[in-house]
């Protein structure tokens, strides 16, 4: 299995849908995600593809971007991820062989093998980048996870129809 076969691609967060950096501003922690993948990740959903948010770090601002892109499964503070992604594999009723999980560092690799398909963005460390099935030229935080949605569906040959689906959901303005 491969690509082709994904249903159900669960991410890391920190170095994947953001630049990896965050801030304080008193109590609140300042997360910043590229409207593209946001974009990306709404053409994922209506493919049919299961999505999921995995994360260490608690943050509700992670939860609410969750929350407004309609994201099946959003895990923070998560140490495990593989047994987390195993976990999500059961509660979805898809196989680890049609999951694709998208990480960035050291903390996904056992994630990212156990994984039917694996990908990375362009800025991970080269142990991560010899793991994935896929790198994006895309760095984290920038696009990198749209980059990569578009390549499954265009592999499973949903892009297209997929696009057209989208456009015609937002009356042709493509906004």
């Amino acid at each position: 299995m491969g690509i082709k076969d994904i249903e159900f691609i669960i991410m890391d967060v920190d170095g994947v849908l953001t630049d990896g950096s965050f801030a304080y501003l008193g109590q609140d922690e300042l997360k910043f995600f590229h409207v593209r993948d946001g974009l990306g990740l709404t053409l994922a959903r209506l493919a049919g593809i299961k999505l999921a948010f995995l994360t260490g770090r608690e943050s509700e601002n992670v939860r609410r971007r969750a929350r407004e892109l309609g994201i099946d499964y959003c895990r923070s503070g998560v140490a495990d991820k593989k047994t987390v992604m195993r976990e999500l594999s059961a509660q979805s009723g898809i196989e680890q062989a049609k999951i694709g999980y998208i990480g960035d560092d050291f903390n996904d690799l056992p994630a990212m093998a156990v994984a039917g398909w694996s990908a990375t963005v362009n800025n991970a460390p080269e142990a991560v980048k010899k793991q994935a099935d896929y790198i994006s030229p895309v760095r984290g935080g920038k696009g990198a996870v749209r980059e990569v949605i578009e390549q499954v569906l265009q592999a499973q040959n949903l892009w297209e129809r997929t696009l057209q689906l989208y456009l015609e959901e937002k009356g042709g303005s493509g906004q």
